[in-house]
């Protein structure tokens, strides 16, 4: 059975199908700086995780699209490295990308398997 959920009559911000949830790419435009934006987009997918009964150590995949990815590559890096738990790391891409909206640096796709579909 697939399960979507937060749909909007576009997209749907969560897919799930046998326990794998799939989360939209998602944005945190409520800042100026790469570090800030990263922060904040990692909040929202953790927050997002936990909602669907997932967390950051079930992380399958994530898809990183950057703007600008000479200038933030590496800011965006030491973010992430503080933010994922060594053992947990995830399958990653990191692509440069036009973004929908002038003031977007970051967008990141996920892919998780829910809690009860892998137990620790």
């Amino acid at each position: 059975m697939i399960n979507r959920y937060e749909c909007n009559g576009r997209l749907a911000r969560v897919v799930e199908h046998n326990g794998i949830l799939y989360l939209t790419g998602r944005t945190c435009g409520d800042y100026e700086k790469i570090e800030d934006q990263t922060r904040g987009l990692l909040k929202i997918i953790e927050d997002t995780l936990e909602a669907y009964n997932s967390d950051k150590r079930h992380i399958l995949r994530a898809q990183i699209f950057l703007k600008d990815i000479a200038r933030d590559f590496q800011p965006m890096n030491k973010v992430w490295e503080s933010w994922i738990e060594p053992g947990y790391e995830p399958a990653r891409a990191t692509v440069q990308a036009s973004m929908a909206r002038e003031h977007l640096l970051i967008e990141i796709v996920v892919t998780a398997v829910t809690k009860e579909t892998n137990e620790d």
